[in-house]
């Protein structure tokens, strides 16, 4: 019989915290946290991963597959236009490695780029450290277990909710102080926008930057923002509208009460219910 059978193993690695969860395949019983702790973030994740190895020790993993949710604020997400007539897979990766440099001004090689690729209309791409990916799959194997998946945060709640977006709504993702904001036309992506969140955040704040996104890339208002995560007080409030009519819909609320860190909520979001 296969050691852990019906569960899986998902970690997720905030910026200065880990969080390992136990989620059921099929979403019949509610995840269990099994370990907890944080770490001082350095540039080389030295300590992400001497703390990674202790808590997967701890946990004892030996033999067991491990899928890692990464916090936005660790990633770099970004929208890629195709060029024009593009043929190759080669020249779509070539326009996002060059996009890539001329919004972070990083060489790409130090990350791992991957994408939903698409050579005719806009896509978004998402880049990894490599380093990080390094110090994960050595705490793994250190562990004796095997890493299977790394993504970012938005990444997995946009494959997660991507077919409950309305056509004239916009995405969203929030997260410890980060609003990760996808701006989309016509069912396609467009735009996406890391923006920090502040103190007091409500509807009124939440509209006056969708406003802005869209007058920067030319696109209309959304009737609708759809969010993910747990929402401050004022963004809670189901359904609620500013002056211009644009709603707010919280698609995943069942988190709002949780009483899970922010390391197990990116662990959480990785799961399909």
């Amino acid at each position: 019989m296969l050691k852990g059978w019906g569960q899986q193993l998902r970690v997720g690695v905030g910026s200065h915290a880990l969080s390992l969860l136990s989620v059921g395949r099929w979403g019949r019983k509610p995840p269990q946290v099994l370990a907890e702790c944080g770490y001082m973030a350095d540039e080389e994740y030295a300590a992400l991963g001497t703390a990674l190895r202790g808590l997967l020790q701890q946990a004892g993993v030996a033999g067991r597959s491990l899928s890692f949710v990464l916090a936005d604020e660790l990633v770099r997400l970004w929208q890629v236009t195709p060029p024009v007539n593009a043929a190759r897979m080669a020249d779509i990766e070539a326009a996002a490695a060059l996009r890539f440099h001329s919004l972070y001004g990083e060489a790409p090689a130090a990350w791992q780029l991957s994408a939903d690729w698409h050579a005719s209309q806009p896509f978004y791409a998402a880049a990894v450290p490599r380093k990080l990916l390094a110090v994960l799959g050595q705490a793994c194997a250190d562990s004796g277990a095997a890493m299977v998946e790394v993504r970012p945060h938005f990444v997995a709640l946009w494959n997660r909710w991507q077919g409950a977006i309305g056509r004239d709504a916009w995405f969203g993702v929030l997260h410890d102080k980060l609003l990760t904001l996808a701006a989309i036309e016509d069912g396609q992506l467009r735009a996406l926008r890391p923006l920090p969140v502040p103190a007091g955040a409500d509807h009124y704040w939440l509209g006056q930057m969708v406003r802005r996104e869209a007058l920067l890339f030319n696109l209309a208002l959304p009737k609708t923002v759809q969010l993910c995560g747990v929402l401050p007080a004022p963004l809670a409030k189901p359904g609620a509208g500013g002056k211009d009519g644009m709603s707010c819909v919280h698609l995943d609320a069942g988190v709002q009460g949780s009483s899970f860190s922010a390391a197990s909520l990116l662990a959480w979001a990785g799961s399909a219910a």
